[in-house]
């Protein structure tokens, strides 16, 4: 279950992001009022609203603002009207990409997300054009002095599926539905994860070269400041050089 980890590249991509991620308690409000809509607001019996409050706290989003949006997704509070849409499309070097959104007014959202695809020289394409590439995946990473037999161990007893062994950390992969009992059980063990959260990871890889890396960065960035977009993954490998070059 050891070797290469393709959430590295996430991570190192993320790391950039987030420093200039200043919507992201807005955005993490949404995805709270909307979860909780669909799965009610209790946190034990809706996994993805579990997810989406793990997200928040790592944001160091206080418990009370986290509370008034499951209150207003669970119909105690009046809430927006919003509807999720995932747009998909090909980006430098072929890259494919998943952007999702949350929305009030689709005909906004796609004018939006398509005018940034096409600044940067890249194209929308059709529902189930990439998609089937991502899967749905919780990632929980630890330190890497902790023992790699006792996360293994604990993990799998609570349902992961694969534990993947860096330099830098112990990543352990979960469905949604195992997410929530995977991290109780290694907590309970007291082993503390240094993050935890449900991605899209890429079931292929392709590596691009500094000047198509630098384009999808930007077209990256360009979404993820949308109001509109809440999430936006690609399958774009970037090798340690570019990174290195490029400091994400």
């Amino acid at each position: 279950m050891a070797g290469h980890s393709k959430w590295a590249n996430i991570k190192h991509r993320k790391a950039g992001q987030d420093a200039k991620r200043g919507k992201v308690f807005t955005k993490i409000i949404r995805e709270l009022t909307v979860a909780a809509k669909i799965g009610g607001g209790n946190v034990s019996d809706n996994p993805r609203l579990r997810a989406v409050v793990d997200k928040a706290l790592n944001a160091n989003m206080t418990r009370d603002t986290i509370d008034r949006a499951i209150a207003r997704g669970s119909g105690s509070a009046e809430s927006e009207n919003l509807e999720e849409l995932t747009y998909e499309g090909y980006g430098p070097g072929g890259v494919a990409i998943l952007c999702q959104t949350l929305t009030d007014n689709k005909n906004r959202t796609v004018a939006e997300v398509r005018h940034g695809f096409s600044k940067y020289g890249c194209s929308l394409g059709t529902s189930g054009s990439v998609s089937y590439l991502f899967t749905q995946t919780g990632i929980i990473s630890f330190a890497s002095h902790f023992s790699e037999e006792e996360i293994m161990e604990h993990a799998l007893d609570a349902g992961a599926h694969d534990i993947v062994v860096t330099a830098d950390s112990i990543d352990v992969m979960t469905t949604l539905e195992s997410f929530g009992a995977v991290q109780d059980s290694l907590k309970d063990a007291g082993i503390e994860s240094v993050s935890a959260e449900m991605t899209m990871l890429a079931s292929s890889e392709i590596d691009l070269n500094q000047g198509d890396a630098e384009k999808l960065l930007q077209l990256i960035e360009h979404l993820e400041d949308l109001d509109d977009v809440q999430n936006v993954f690609s399958n774009a490998k970037f090798s340690a050089d570019i990174i290195a070059k490029l400091q994400i």
